[in-house]
């Protein structure tokens, strides 16, 4: 069945008067529901009792707790709060804080986290990224002064929030899975290498990658020899403990098999703590001591919000990105499902309070939750004992944390991210889908090159390039004959009518004008306004040259939407074969 729609005015040619042609009437105008209806039925979803459970997923996991799962908890809090500690106040450092503010920003989030979060393995606070972005937009006039850090924290979290609140965790789905593999790797080997030079004991070096490496090389010389023994043993020890755990031990006790498999981090720490403040040997410590900041500057919103200008913007979007990368690489790994949307509500919900406790903001660490998933975490209640420890050492024990050597501690962190670096993806991609493997090479070498905060934007924005290029150069292919059929075979969108028109146009520019051109419509599912613009555009053209244009296999929404415009005058079929059958015989 051939079908016609056109006005009274246009002169229908010989083949057109068929039987087979109807008159096609315009679809009926939908019903719109008023926006408050609209409104009463999204406010009567979010308050159901699943919606709750989802937005608080603590509901979900605490009732199935088992006591079993709390010695692993503990165990893994209490490692990552002796990690996070030395590195919240090196990481203050960084962001041109005060120490302090370090720690501040260790604990609150853990709290928030484990109510709000969906990942286990995932650990909030002060990430070298946050800080070294704190340190570029936070700066505030006054030396030392943490407001301008604490207000982003604060705005930060409002505008996670917001992306949450309005579901736009769907945004991550476009982050690939080469981008995110190669992100860790390059993540990974960033860490390590900035490792390295706390196992060397060495002083004043750069934390870009380049700059380091360059710079590692360069101090050999000044390699403190207590310090590389020290690291080198206890990367030695932590690899030699996790080896333990493929030995069978028929009749070895549960707890000692337990404590080989999940304590070997808190074992290498706690260790060299005591042997340290029991030592007279130098050993290299990133720990300094706590000034309290007394002096209060009144800055005008005008001059705060010029002061911080695109840091606004910048640091939620890369702290979620970050966030969400660790998450879902380490979802992956443990085989549990990562909620993109809750976590930009965890997220921001954590910047938002963690700023009335002085906190800078915060993300997901990827160190930290390396060496949580590492020391065996169960469940989000891990964050808790974090929190807790941090608090504690605040109140306490800073005399005791002192002891912590940067080297035993470097050697942890490195061998927790050295499993992250996946080497066996390059070949798979090679062999499968080369242009994958330029996305990750790409996002790799710049993530290297100039930092991984920038390296997965770009790693992201390359990757929407190769989504999209498709969409604008869509495969068009042409059948010459006494009437020409154009096959869409990606549908028609606006990014591809310029190229769709340039097409066209060249048909008709090529040989003997035919007295119709058929377009297979099979693979269009919606038309935007930019499309129909160039429906009016060609049908005017062909109008001209005494051609028809015959749409076929259109889907009944897409043909309302052409009839609804009133692009007259414009045919109809249900098929390619019907409209050049029916041609045919005319």
């Amino acid at each position: 069945m051939v079908l016609v729609y056109q006005t009274e005015k246009h002169a229908r040619k010989p083949w057109e008067m068929s039987t087979e042609f109807t008159r096609l009437l315009p679809a009926p105008v939908p019903v719109t529901p008023h926006w408050k209806d609209v409104v009463k039925k999204h406010f009567s979803k979010c308050c159901t009792t699943s919606s709750l459970k989802q937005k608080f997923p603590i509901s979900q996991w605490l009732p199935k707790y088992r006591f079993s799962y709390l010695r692993s908890d503990i165990i893994a809090g209490l490692t990552v709060t002796l990690t996070v500690i030395p590195q919240g106040l090196a990481y203050a450092k960084i962001a041109r804080l005060p120490p302090q503010y370090g720690l501040y920003a260790a604990f609150m989030g853990c709290f928030v986290y484990c109510i709000l979060g969906t990942a286990k393995d995932i650990t909030l606070g002060p990430t070298a990224i946050m800080s070294l972005m704190t340190a570029a937009f936070g700066n505030s006039p006054v030396n030392n002064d943490p407001t301008y850090a604490i207000l982003l924290a604060f705005f930060c979290g409002i505008i996670q929030l917001l992306m949450g609140f309005f579901n736009l965790g769907i945004l991550v789905n476009f982050i690939s899975y080469p981008v995110i593999n190669s992100f860790t790797s390059a993540a990974a080997i960033t860490i390590s290498i900035g490792q390295v030079k706390n196992i060397l004991g060495l002083k004043k070096i750069p934390r870009d990658f380049l700059k380091c490496v360059y710079y590692t090389f360069a101090k050999l010389g000044e390699t403190n020899v207590w310090d590389l023994l020290l690291g080198v043993s206890c990367l030695v020890l932590v690899h030699f403990i996790k080896k333990l755990r493929s030995i069978n031990w028929m009749d070895t006790d549960e707890t000692i098999h337990w404590s080989q498999k999940i304590a070997r981090n808190f074992f290498v720490v706690v260790w060299n703590c005591c042997k340290c403040s029991h030592s007279n040997i130098s050993f290299s410590s990133i720990l300094c001591n706590f000034s309290i900041h007394t002096k209060n500057v009144t800055r005008s919103t005008s001059e705060i919000l010029s002061d911080i200008g695109p840091g606004f913007i910048i640091i939620p979007i890369l702290g979620i990105l970050e966030t969400i990368a660790i998450g879902k690489a380490f979802a992956r790994k443990n085989h549990y499902k990562l909620d993109p949307t809750q976590e930009f509500i965890a997220l921001g919900a954590a910047n938002v309070i963690s700023s009335f406790c002085s906190s800078y903001p915060v993300a997901g660490s990827f160190s930290r939750t390396a060496i949580n998933s590492q020391s065996g975490v169960k469940t989000p209640f891990g964050n808790i004992i974090t929190g807790s420890a941090v608090l504690l050492a605040l109140k306490t024990f800073t005399p005791v944390v002192k002891y912590i050597p940067a080297a035993a501690l470097a050697a942890i962190i490195i061998h927790a991210v050295v499993g992250m670096i996946d080497t066996s993806i390059v070949m798979k991609l090679w062999r499968l889908k080369k242009i994958d493997l330029v996305i990750y090479v790409i996002t790799f070498v710049m993530s290297l090159c100039i930092g991984i905060e920038y390296g997965i934007l770009i790693g992201i924005a390359v990757s929407l390039i190769t989504l999209l290029y498709p969409l604008s150069r869509p495969n068009i292919q042409i059948h010459q004959a006494a009437t020409p059929v154009l096959y869409l075979e990606l549908g028609l969108q606006f990014p591809a009518i310029d190229y769709f028109e340039d097409k066209f146009i060249d048909l008709l520019n090529t040989g003997d004008e035919p007295k119709a051109i058929i377009v297979d419509c099979q693979y269009i599912y919606k038309l935007d306004y930019t499309a129909i613009q160039c429906l009016f555009k060609l049908v005017s053209e062909l109008n001209q040259r005494n051609t028809s244009l015959i749409l076929s296999g259109l889907r009944p929404s897409v043909r309302n939407e052409i009839v609804n415009a009133d692009i007259t005058p414009l045919l109809f079929s249900s098929s390619v074969e019907s409209a050049q059958e029916l041609i045919m015989k005319s």
